[in-house]
């Protein structure tokens, strides 16, 4: 009863310390999931069986209890914690594997939030340097209006200018007009007397 009580005590505490890492890996699943939420479905089941592998070493604890309390028994309670035994060492190996993977998991998770950082890093520099360009060419563009606008007053000025020496061309023409008549009505007079 000695030995079985020893194996017994083995598994609970294989079973206590695996579900002791299965609870550390599923808190550290939980702090870096929050932006993946297939690891939090899958720390959720982790959860569930780390509950149903305490149940059972409840259930293999009371039997032990009673295998003590009813001697007479101890051949079918041997049995039924034997069993119970075998499927506990099953479930903690696998709480095991399940620990390996999840660590394997976060240690993708923590690479790949490496990799968005860096990613971000570059997507700021690159910001920056689209802002350093734009305020370049709005410069120039002001610069541009800025000589255009100079460019527009000047062509009124000189469209003016224009204006006023076509009016003058026009009163020269006349005067110039009205002078040839006076000399034609002068020759005319002359040629008559």
């Amino acid at each position: 009863m000695t030995l079985l009580e020893e194996e017994l005590e083995r598994a609970e505490e294989r079973l206590k310390i695996a579900t002791e890492k299965l609870e550390e890996a599923t808190h550290n699943v939980d702090e870096s999931e929050r932006v993946r939420k297939v690891m939090e479905n899958r720390s959720l089941q982790d959860e569930e069986r780390a509950n149903t592998v305490e149940a059972q070493l409840k259930e293999a604890q009371l039997l032990a209890e009673e295998a003590d309390r009813k001697y007479d028994e101890v051949a079918r309670k041997l049995a039924m914690v034997e069993a119970d035994l075998e499927r506990a060492e099953e479930r903690a190996e696998a709480g095991e594997n399940k620990i390996v993977e999840l660590e394997e998991e976060l240690r993708v998770v923590g690479n790949n939030l490496k990799s968005l950082e860096v990613s971000e890093e570059k997507a700021l520099q690159r910001e920056d340097s689209y802002e350093e360009q734009i305020r370049t060419v709005s410069s120039r563009l002001k610069e541009a209006e800025t000589r255009a606008e100079f460019a527009e007053r000047s062509v009124q000025k000189l469209q003016k200018e224009v204006d006023r020496l076509e009016d003058e061309l026009v009163h020269e023409k006349e005067r110039y007009k009205t002078i040839s008549e006076e000399l034609d009505s002068t020759f005319q007079e002359l040629s008559g007397y």
